[in-house]
């Protein structure tokens, strides 16, 4: 079974095709021929080593990946599903060794894949599942309601385009942030207000709430920088694991997306609002299998908009 993974931790060099064992079907359990999986920067640490002390797997191969998209093939016993051999799906990864979406074939939980979205190609829908997913639990962290104010940083990438989406779609007042480049982008995506990125993007938020915002998910990873943005008392949603400095009342919220993994509903969700055309799916290049590695360079040298992704 072929897969883009390492033996060694290192650099994009060091992703090359691999060999990897045919997975067991069980209970519960579906398999899938991916025919698309898309990069993300997660992937990218795991390459290096990043994750390395936290999974379980300790022997290499190690395979990155959390979204695919592709063919159902097999559905194991006593699995709950309305899906068919054959259908177009699409699903959410959790890496463990060698299980990761850069493979050909995966058998995942019933509960991490869903139909893909109608009129989607492959590579389209491979960029909703993580992402659409970790948006989502941020916004389901932070219960903002109608008509308060949400700041989003890193608007332009996939994570922050979905949170400035569903926000819109959700009756929120949204400012994000974007260079003098991505400008028209974000406000394509819905954002009623823009505000140029940099460290000094929670000084341009309060010149227009003055207040500060209610809300604040931080997609570009300022942390700290970023908290004046917010009222007191208000709300962040955080990607990295940053849990705030104590002050002000703020409740910080860690956005894991492994929590919403079996999700399906929400996944579901996700899926139904693409093909109603309140979520875009951004495909930026595609890359076979075997140029994982040049994948990878091209994400880790910045301005990515939309996603990359790997085709089996």
């Amino acid at each position: 079974m072929r897969a883009a993974g390492v033996t060694e931790f290192g650099g994009p060099q060091a992703l090359h095709i691999v060999d990897v064992p045919a997975e067991p079907l069980g209970p519960g359990q579906l398999r899938l021929r991916v025919t698309a999986a898309a990069v993300n920067p997660t992937d990218t640490h795991a390459r290096s080593g990043a994750y390395a002390g936290r999974d379980p797997v300790k022997q290499p191969p190690f395979v990155p990946g959390m979204d695919v998209a592709g063919v159902l093939t097999g559905i194991g016993p006593d699995t709950a599903t309305d899906l068919a051999v054959g259908d177009r799906v699409m699903g959410i990864v959790v890496p463990t060794g060698a299980h990761g979406g850069y493979r050909e074939d995966i058998v995942l939980p019933a509960g991490s894949v869903v139909r893909a979205p109608a009129g989607a190609s492959d590579e389209q829908a491979a960029t909703l599942p993580m992402n659409g997913l970790t948006a989502r639990l941020a916004l389901d962290l932070m219960s903002l309601q109608p008509a308060q104010t949400l700041a989003v940083t890193g608007a332009a990438g996939s994570f922050g385009g979905y949170v400035v989406q569903l926000a819109v779609a959700e009756g929120l007042t949204v400012v994000a942030d974007a260079s003098k480049a991505d400008e028209e982008l974000v406000r394509g995506l819905g954002a009623q207000h823009v505000v140029r990125r940099g460290d000094d993007v929670a000084d341009r938020v309060r010149e227009l709430f003055p207040d500060g915002v209610d809300g604040l998910a931080d997609g570009s990873v300022q942390d700290a920088r970023v908290l004046p943005a917010v009222r007191d008392g208000g709300t962040v949603a955080t990607v990295r694991g940053y849990r705030g400095d104590g002050s002000r009342d703020l409740r910080v919220h860690p956005v894991l997306v492994r929590r919403y993994a079996e999700e399906r509903e929400a996944l579901n969700r996700l899926r139904r609002q693409a093909e109603d055309g309140v979520l875009t799916l951004r495909v930026a290049a595609t890359f076979p299998a075997e140029q994982a590695a040049e994948a990878h360079r091209r994400l880790e040298a910045g301005g990515v908009r939309g996603r990359l992704v790997l085709t089996f």
